[in-house]
């Protein structure tokens, strides 16, 4: 265990304040071929979640908007919904959150929903565009 000091950096009077964090030990980084590999296997996880109300993955309709995977195998998802008012708005992150921990050494899992920017259709794939007859 080790002591961290923390200093109010307000402009008020610093107070120090002690608090105890386990020491973490060093991790080596992921793999090139590693990150590849979970970069696709993310893709192909993505791509089995679905909006209910249009038949195309969320990858494809470009709901992913940003994807960390740390060297702990640890995975952070910020995603959008087409809509703020989606009605499984609610359901869509365990629905993500379950299929990337599907994925082969992923260790955990946070799914964000994030309505910044706002999603439109030009984010979607031509393939998604193509599947919905949008060209």
């Amino acid at each position: 265990m080790s002591q961290h000091e923390i200093i109010s950096l307000s402009g008020e009077e610093p107070q120090a304040e002690l608090f105890s964090a386990e020491e973490t030990t060093a991790v080596e980084p992921l793999p090139q071929e590693e990150l590849d590999r979970l970069t696709d296997e993310l893709i192909a996880a993505f791509k089995t979640v679905f909006d209910p109300e249009i038949p195309v993955d969320i990858y494809e309709l470009g709901l992913i908007y940003r994807v960390d995977v740390n060297d702990n195998r640890e995975v952070v998802v910020d995603m959008t919904l087409t809509a703020p008012g989606c009605p499984v708005a609610g359901e869509m992150p365990g629905w993500v959150q379950n299929a990337v921990m599907g994925v082969r050494g992923v260790a955990d899992c946070t799914v964000n929903l994030v309505f910044e920017p706002p999603w439109e259709s030009s984010k979607m794939s031509d393939e998604a565009k193509l599947q919905l007859n949008m060209f």
